[in-house]
């Protein structure tokens, strides 16, 4: 689209999460009125480390952020897979580090850091708290969208990005339910101080038992931290289901002494405790001028840490989609077909399950090492 169009464009962006911040900062680049609606009525520094891809780096240089978001977190070499004892299955350098002018390691932050570091870098008064979205009208060219106080927004683009029980893709595209995983992800934060002398550099471990219970032990060096998670079958699709400390350490049952001893020593007031869904794929993400963006259009299981790096990407594309386009409802349909191949792939590798045998089905050519040898 012409600068001049883009310029009068007005942008109404439903989620201020991974998506919508992402969203908001790009669009805001191209001179678009951008305007980002959140339910909450304010901002939490709540919970865990995420893995922030090469490509995700990349899109944060263009965008004039990187340095703001390397600062508030710590560069990662590779990755481990290892069994329930620690007996290494592969090792493998994250993927994309050399595709640009500049190295982009994977990068491990704070999921509250990273929400932080957006909202500083956004236009003053672009944020909206305490606007939860009631219902939106598609009305073609332009849609409305109206929140529980009675606020009517109307805007050229509204982006649902509202999470993986979007209400924008309830109203609009699909009214299928999240589908439940079949785990539950008990997740907590410590310092490196009671990681019991596991955290020897800043690369993701991971832990694979033979009964489907996964511990993921991600450092962040910049806070001095670690974030720990267990991910464990489960029958019960609660979305925050109850769990005690007694719970947690009896899934730990034959992992490495010092992983049964971290999760003995967590303080279950900061344990997050919740049910893994993700969604089948959504077959349309748009209308002529309403668009899913990250979640809301494309929800993942957590075992491949692309969530929010692609609603990241996610962004990226769509700001590229306007720029090319002669109208955002082209803009719309080129979007789409640009990013929906690379997250449906991502859905479904993220649903399979984790295991020493199907490592190669989600690492192509890397077959698992015998126990006790490195791959």
């Amino acid at each position: 689209m012409k600068t001049a169009d883009l310029k009068n464009l007005d942008i109404a962006i439903i989620g201020a999460g991974y998506g919508g911040a992402a969203a908001t900062k790009a669009l805001t680049l191209l001179g678009a009125n951008v305007h980002v609606y959140e339910q909450a009525t304010r901002i939490r520094s709540v919970g865990a480390g995420i893995g922030l891809r090469p490509q995700t780096l990349e899109l944060f240089r263009d965008w004039g952020i990187f340095d703001a978001m390397a600062a508030v977190s710590s560069p990662s070499d590779n990755f481990q897979i290892l069994t329930a004892t620690g007996e290494p299955i592969m090792t493998e350098e994250w993927p994309g580090v050399h595709d640009y002018a500049r190295p982009n390691h994977t990068r491990f932050i704070h999921r509250g850091d990273f929400i932080d570091t957006f909202l500083k870098v956004l236009p003053a008064g672009s944020v909206h708290l305490g606007h939860r979205l009631e219902s939106i009208t598609d009305g073609g060219d332009r849609s409305t969208v109206t929140f529980a106080d009675g606020t009517q927004v109307t805007a050229d683009l509204v982006i649902g990005a509202d999470g993986i029980r979007s209400l924008v893709r309830q109203r609009l595209f699909t009214d299928k339910e999240p589908v439940f995983s079949g785990e539950h992800a008990y997740r907590a934060v410590i310092s490196m101080d009671d990681a019991y002398g596991l955290c020897v550099d800043d690369n993701l471990r991971m832990y694979l038992d033979d009964k489907g219970t996964k511990v993921y032990f991600l450092p962040l060096r910049h806070r001095g931290q670690v974030s720990y998670d267990i991910t464990a079958l489960s029958g019960d699709d609660s979305w925050a289901p109850d769990v005690s400390r007694d719970d947690l350490v009896a899934m730990m049952d034959g992992f490495d002494e010092r992983l049964v001893d971290i999760t003995r020593d967590l303080d279950m007031d900061t344990v997050t405790s919740r049910a893994v869904f993700d969604i089948d794929p959504v077959d349309t993400w748009h209308t002529a001028s309403v668009a899913l963006l990250g979640d809301a259009a494309h929800a993942m299981l957590h075992h491949q840490g692309q969530g929010a790096n692609q609603a990241v990407q996610d962004a990226g594309g769509l700001a590229d989609a306007l720029l090319r386009a002669d109208s955002v409802k082209e803009a719309l349909a080129l979007y789409q077909a640009t990013r929906k191949p690379v997250t449906d792939e991502l859905q479904r590798i993220s649903r399979q399950s984790w295991d020493a045998e199907k490592v190669d089905d989600v690492f192509p050519g890397q077959k698992p090492a015998a126990a006790g040898q490195e791959g």
